[in-house]
């Protein structure tokens, strides 16, 4: 018997039927990648179904109501790209207006808690840029991260560095005028190398190997946690806490990550590391959705759920 989850994402494949099913498909891969997020166990210093990680003001359940808020947003802007007929920096003041709509509507569903803010900007820049290059060509990875790229192209500039005689407003400012990163604002202007790079790779050396869905989502994060510029882990923490999440998960992958037993003791341990030192690697986290998402467009397939030997069980018969 075949799983649901198991076959290629079959529905993502509509992306050549009308705008209004692209759309629709595009926000859907963005919005599996978050909901697969969400569901990840172990995630060290993260929100899972099993523990609150680092946070106190934030569980399983203020992620599903804020994941269900800014799905729209994700479609809109889907819709957005593949309406635009113009140069791709000029679809981005639609997308922000869009993306701002479903911001406030996020913060006033979670009482102010910032859970996915992040993700919203990145999610919401590919939905775009998707809809933008299948309304003229086949999607690609390379044509994807490029056009995300020419849509924000500036945008550090704009946003971060022309605002140096002002009193800066936002984290992503301050930790810039602070420690001069770039944070996503910059992630995204590169065409997101850290997906790219290690996202990507490290979710298929894992579908590769035949690893469950589960461990396969674990060591992209952890994969992603070892290079990202993670300005959750820089706010909470500074710059030794992002060098001590950097060294760890090094560490870990050198250890296999998550494919070896010995790799997810060490990710298990870590867990209580993070929470001691309130370190919780959000910019990774959104990250790993946003590679889910990338992947799903491409046409990857989720890993099994259940280990080869395991069995379902059988439905009981009246």
């Amino acid at each position: 018997m075949k799983y649901a989850l198991r076959r290629p994402l079959d529905w993502f494949s509509d992306i050549a039927l009308s705008p209004q099913t692209s759309a629709w498909s595009i926000g859907s891969a963005f919005l599996t990648g978050a909901l697969l997020e969400i569901s990840t166990h172990p995630k060290p210093g993260l929100v899972t179904p099993r523990s609150n990680g680092a946070h106190r003001d934030m569980n399983l359940q203020t992620f599903m109501v804020s994941s269900a808020v800014i799905a729209p947003c994700l479609y809109q802007c889907a819709e957005a790209g593949l309406d635009h007929s113009g140069p791709a920096w000029a679809l981005l003041p639609r997308v922000r207006a869009i993306g701002a709509v479903y911001e406030a509507r996020l913060l006033a569903a979670t009482r102010g808690v910032n859970t996915q803010r992040g993700l919203l900007f990145s999610a919401g820049v590919l939905s775009a840029a998707a809809g933008l290059v299948a309304r003229k060509e086949a999607l690609t990875e390379t044509a994807l991260f490029d056009t995300a790229a020419a849509m924000v192209a500036g945008i550090c500039d704009r946003e971060l560095r022309a605002g140096l005689d002002q009193d800066p407003v936002t984290a992503g400012e301050k930790l810039f005028r602070q420690y001069g990163v770039l944070g996503i604002r910059g992630e995204a202007e590169a065409g997101y190398p850290t997906v790219r790079s290690h996202g990507l790779p490290a979710l298929r050396a894992a579908r590769a190997s035949g690893a469950t869905l589960a461990t396969a989502l674990t060591h992209t994060l952890i994969a992603l946690m070892a290079e990202t510029e993670d300005t959750t882990v820089l706010w909470r923490g500074g710059p030794e806490a992002l060098a001590f999440m950097h060294t760890k998960a090094r560490k870990i992958l050198a250890l296999g990550g998550a494919l070896t037993g010995d790799g997810l003791a060490a990710i298990h341990a870590l867990e209580a590391r993070f929470i001691a030192r309130h370190i919780s690697p959000g910019g990774a986290a959104d990250l790993l959705a946003v590679t889910l998402g990338v992947d799903a467009l491409s046409g990857g397939e989720l890993p099994p759920i259940f280990p080869a030997e395991a069995k379902p069980f059988a439905p009981c018969n009246p």
